[in-house]
């Protein structure tokens, strides 16, 4: 058996995502075995992420500035705010890079199974974003589950009173998808969000 500071190192892998134990017990062997070339930089970036990274109090990104830096870009559509659950939506819709608006993070989903409720996401700062201060269109990019369409149908209703546009996310089928390999529900909501040819 491996001593106690290896063991605390395989239980704190084995809490990411992605992770179990035996993949944790991997890592960490691949970690200790090229200390120099992987587990001090990961220890230094580690030290140095927890010092310096911090949520942007405008968006709620993680930056190591403040406003971050998508907030402070002024060639960003500042009228335009893309509204997700979490930073790792946030990050795929940048890699599209066909996104050139403001973002506002919301912070998770509406679900009454895990007990969240309005007052645990950033509904409010929102309502406030889009209240007087230029915003004309929040595009609601929830996921297409029970409880980010519940949150998408809440925040369209907080929205109503800014006078603000809200849109949503196409949903359907995916570039290169074929039929026969959908589920019910995409094939349903392609066949519900059709467009003229």
């Amino acid at each position: 058996m491996a001593g106690a500071e290896i063991e605390q190192l395989v239980h704190l892998l084995a809490k990411l995502p992605g992770l179990g134990p035996r993949s944790a017990r991997r890592a960490t062997l691949h970690l200790l075995k090229r200390k120099e070339a992987l587990l001090v930089p990961l220890s230094r970036a580690v030290a140095a992420a927890l010092e310096n990274v911090r949520v942007c109090s405008s968006c709620g990104n993680l930056d190591t500035q403040e406003p971050c830096a998508i907030c402070a870009d002024a060639r960003r559509d500042a009228t335009v705010l893309c509204v997700i659950e979490g930073v790792a939506d946030l990050w795929a819709v940048e890699r599209t890079g066909a996104f050139k608006g403001r973002y506002h993070v919301l912070g998770g989903v509406l679900s009454a199974l895990d007990g969240v409720g309005p007052e645990d996401l950033s509904v409010d700062a929102l309502v406030r974003r889009c209240s007087g201060t230029g915003v004309r269109e929040a595009i609601l990019a929830m996921s297409a589950t029970v409880d980010g369409q519940t949150t998408a149908h809440y925040v369209i209703e907080r929205l109503k009173a800014t006078g603000v546009a809200a849109t949503r996310l196409a949903h359907g089928v995916p570039v290169g998808g074929e039929l026969d390999y959908l589920d019910d529900g995409t094939l349903t909501a392609a066949l519900k969000a059709r467009r003229p040819a």
